[in-house]
Formats: structure tokens, sequence, C-alpha cells
């Protein structure tokens, strides 16, 4: 296997909303020897999101971005993106929708993590859901993200089993352990490596 050096990383931002448990995974991830990437820029429309609290203490760029005006927010992302050379978006419990438009003129890679097994359960309270329908599995997807939400095509899922007296609280925790594996190994695959 061949080692990368900090200069041929693919480099990085992860966009965050919240706690910031998946930014914190492929931190950790991204420090590791073998990894391909190298985070550079923590992009957030919360600015009390506790993910932020990693940047700082990393030293990574930061920036928050409110979201009220989409357009004027996404172009002041674009050229953050490109100001720091930015080849690939992993989002991380990114609570906003990116635009088509954006989408399109981010021309690098576009990844984000799901705790359900799309196609099932798009979009909010995916566990409170598979409990309703009485699922017997739910689980985890890493997917590339294109106009629509929780559609774009799928890289790599994780599948678990919903015991007898699960609870939405009890199977959220069981699938971030999932999704913190999953993540960076769908970031291998997408890279080739």
């Amino acid at each position: 296997m061949v080692l990368l050096t900090g200069y041929n990383r693919v480099r990085t931002a992860v966009f965050i909303s919240g706690t910031g448990s998946n930014f914190k995974s492929l931190l950790k991830f991204s420090k590791n020897k073998i990894s391909p990437i190298s985070i550079n820029l923590i992009i957030s429309n919360n600015p009390k999101a506790k993910g932020l609290n990693y940047a700082k203490k990393f030293k990574i760029q930061k920036k928050v971005l409110n979201f009220k005006n989409k357009i004027l927010s996404e172009k002041k992302l674009l050229f953050l993106l490109k100001k720091n050379n930015i080849e690939m978006i992993c989002l991380a419990g990114f609570m906003k929708i990116l635009s088509k438009n954006f989408i399109k003129k981010f021309k690098g890679k576009i990844l984000n993590i799901h705790p359900s097994l799309l196609p099932k359960y798009k979009g909010l309270n995916t566990h409170k859901r598979a409990l309703n329908n009485k699922e017997k599995y739910s689980g985890c997807t890493v997917h590339f993200v294109n106009s629509r939400l929780d559609s774009g095509k799928i890289i790599l899922q994780k599948k678990i089993k919903i015991s007898k007296n699960e609870t939405e609280t009890s199977l959220a925790k069981k699938i971030l352990v999932q999704e913190h594996k999953l993540y960076p190994k769908a970031i291998l695959k997408v890279l080739n490596l």
C-alpha cells in the first residue's frame, strides 16, 4: 500500500450542523498514515454546532454561513472551496439542501451519510419511521449528492438488525457506530483505494 504524504491527499471540506460525531470520526481517519484525505475546511450553517470545537482544536479553517439567503451563501461557499483548493465535500449531519446549481458548479465529489437503508426513509426522523413500520432491519448509507434529497447513487450501505425492544435512541446509537466505520470505507471506495 502506498503511503500518502500531506501533498497528494485529497483536500476535503466537511459540512456540519450539529455535534459533529461523523466529522470527528472523519478527522481521526484523516490523521491516519494511510488516509487519502486531508480535512482543510469546516463549513457549518449553525454557529453553535459543537463540531466547530474540533476545528479550533485541530487548527482547521472554519466558516459559518447562515443560509438565510441561499444564493449568496452558496456563492460565498464556492469561493471558499476554490480558494482552499477543495476537491471533495463530505456532508456530515449538514441540515441544508444544496442547490442543483451549487452541485453542478462544484466540480468535485460530494458525499453524504444518511441513517437509513436508502432509498427507504429519506429525510428526517428515519429511526422513528423505521420503528413505526416494524422494520426488521435498518442501517446507514453513504451516497453521492445530487439535487434530490437523499437520492444520489449509493456508494456503500451497512445493514443492522433491529432488536425487539428497540427505541429511537438505542437504534440511533447502534447506527451511529456503524456510520463512523462506513464513511471512511466509502471514501476509500470512491477514491479507488
